[in-house]
């Protein structure tokens, strides 16, 4: 039988123990907590590899270039767009760029204005003055450090898409040399007809892919307007997997209507934001929608929010 002073040292030795083996639980309780944060901190960082966002300037016209900026860089844009090279100094002072170049343009001989998207590659007695004024755009953009040069197919005018397809063939093809030379790709826009732009040929996904594929070189690809897309084929997400190769370049906007991407439209923009990153992209989707709301820039901040996922 053991004495008072025994069951007290006892008690205290199993009191102690007690103690120890609580601490320890703890400790170890600590740990795991610890590291389920940190895994949960590393999925989250994994999931919010995201795409590079960017904004289309033209859409904000009542914003300065400079309020756009400052603003755009509190909620992670990295790119203003569809500017001119000499607007990179503005940029560049809050440390941004611009993932595509806009277009030039000139008045040709029969005085129609050239280069934009009613008359421009699809058009041989062009193809002089496009060369002339895309090596100048490409050149500038190239000396500031842009890589994305924007162009367009020209519209129909009565041209069937086959030959409309071979004439822009032929007057890229003289921009390629360059291109490669410099690491600069051009890149043509898919527009819709329907709504937007009536009678423009580059209009369907297959007609692009076509033309990517006739020029035969990767500093040719096109820009993948998911809101024009949308309009004219629908059938989003499994179009961008079957052709991301020849895609350099996304926009996104709500349809109808072309306004927020939010709830108050018909696409699942997360879920092509996703199938986006799938086929392992790693370039810019510029935000493209025409804000309703007064305030514009919570507008782009939404979009940006929804296109990190």
């Amino acid at each position: 039988m053991s004495t008072p002073t025994n069951r007290r040292g006892f008690l205290k030795k199993s009191s102690g123990a007690a103690i120890a083996v609580a601490a320890g639980a703890a400790m170890s309780l600590e740990h795991r907590l610890a590291a389920s944060e940190l895994a949960t901190k590393s999925v989250q960082e994994e999931t919010k590899n995201t795409v590079n966002h960017s904004v289309c300037k033209w859409c904000y016209n009542g914003i300065s270039l400079e309020d756009l900026c400052a603003e755009g860089k509190k909620f992670g844009l990295q790119s203003v767009e569809l500017l001119e090279p000499a607007d990179l100094e503005v940029l560049k002072k809050h440390d941004l760029t611009c993932a595509l170049i806009t277009f030039p343009t000139a008045k040709a001989a029969d005085e129609k204005k050239v280069g934009g998207i009613p008359n421009s590659w699809n058009r041989v007695e062009y193809h002089d003055l496009l060369v002339e004024i895309f090596t100048k755009q490409i050149k500038d953009a190239h000396n500031v450090g842009c890589k994305n040069v924007i162009c367009f197919s020209g519209n129909r005018g009565g041209m069937d898409d086959e030959q409309g397809m071979k004439n822009c063939a032929e007057g890229l093809k003289k921009m390629m040399p360059l291109c490669e030379k410099l690491g600069m790709t051009l890149t043509m826009e898919l527009l819709n007809s329907k709504v937007n732009h009536k009678d423009y040929m580059c209009d369907h996904t297959n007609w692009g892919v076509e033309l990517c594929k006739l020029i035969g070189s990767d500093q040719f690809k096109l820009l993948y307007d998911i809101y024009h897309m949308q309009i004219m084929e629908g059938d989003v997400i499994a179009t961008i997997k079957a052709n991301h190769q020849y895609i350099s370049h996304y926009h996104t906007g709500g349809v109808p209507g072309r306004a927020e991407i939010d709830e108050t439209q018909e696409l699942n923009y997360p879920a092509i934001i996703k199938a986006i990153l799938e086929t392992g992209y790693k370039g810019y989707v510029g935000q493209e929608f025409i804000p309703k709301r007064e305030d514009k820039i919570a507008s782009l901040k939404q979009g940006v929010t929804i296109c990190t996922v």
